[in-house]
């Protein structure tokens, strides 16, 4: 999500007799509003987006097809809910760390700074746009892993109670996280290569491409550190049979463990960004 924000869009009105104006929250929807306008405007970014995961999803599920031993699954049927991690963390973490370094490049941000509207109305109009792409993209991969990969929806409402919160922690860590690493890049031109290159290695040593049983465990450790692979492996317990955890690292599930580290990055998150956000490039001062 690249596009250029119309900094006029969402500026407060002059207040009459009478009126009240917007708080931070009512122009944080119509920002997310015109976020989400923006955003389905550009058709090529749509099809990319939510046909990148789906378009992979295709492809390792085709060659990798067996049935894996002990697991009570096929190859292919794990790799939905890891590609739905990884659609989730694409929607936010690699949209808004690439979309925002752009927008302060091109000196959005810096416009937006000086106008009445609230710093908050900023984030949370990002915020429903991850929300919306991110639960789009989600129900997408949910409809072709049920109907080609004969991967079972959950069957008990606890199952999908831990869908939820997953969703939720997993897309707040990785938005809040994709804020932070949008003040890394130098530009807008080089945030692509910047953001993009963490999250393509995330998706190897997390269990997105690569079974998590043969991946050495120095680099399951390393993915363990980050978001990424928690959401893997919860999305599994969710919707994989529980013989299927006998390829977890820990041989479970470790729903708790998997909401601890969620939740931690989520605190973690929104002190980075409040450490290293910036409304204006370096070189602006």
């Amino acid at each position: 999500m690249t596009t250029t924000t119309d900094t006029t869009a969402v500026r407060p009105r002059t207040k009459t007799s009478g009126e009240r104006l917007p708080n931070a929250w009512g122009l944080g929807l119509r920002r997310g509003s015109l976020e989400l306008k923006q955003f389905f405007r550009q058709r090529d970014q749509v099809v990319f987006t939510f046909a990148f995961p789906v378009v992979f999803l295709f492809l390792f599920a085709s060659i990798f097809k067996d049935d894996v031993r002990g697991a009570g699954v096929n190859a292919s049927q794990l790799y939905v809910p890891a590609m739905m991690a990884a659609g989730i963390m694409s929607t936010s973490f690699q949209s808004l760390g690439i979309s925002i370094a752009i927008e302060r490049d091109e000196k959005v941000l810096r416009r937006l700074r000086g106008t009445p509207m609230p710093p908050a109305a900023y984030f949370l109009g990002k915020i429903w746009l991850v929300l919306v792409t991110g639960l789009m993209e989600t129900a997408i991969l949910l409809l072709v892993g049920t109907t080609l990969y004969d991967v079972d929806l959950p069957s008990s409402a606890v199952k999908w109670l831990d869908f939820a919160w997953i969703f939720v922690l997993g897309l707040t860590a990785c938005a809040l996280l994709g804020i932070a690493v949008s003040s890394v890049p130098k530009s807008g031109k080089s945030a692509t290569s910047v953001v993009v290159l963490p999250f393509l290695v995330l998706q190897f040593i997390s269990g997105v491409y690569i079974s998590i049983d043969t991946i050495p465990d120095w680099m399951l450790n390393i993915g363990a550190l980050f978001p990424l692979k928690w959401m893997c492996q919860g999305l599994r317990g969710v919707f994989l049979p529980s013989s299927a955890q006998v390829l977890e690292q820990a041989g479970s599930w470790e729903f708790g463990k998997v909401a601890l580290v969620l939740g931690a990055w989520c605190v973690g998150g929104l002190l980075l960004c409040l450490l290293t956000f910036r409304w204006k490039n370096r070189r602006d001062g």
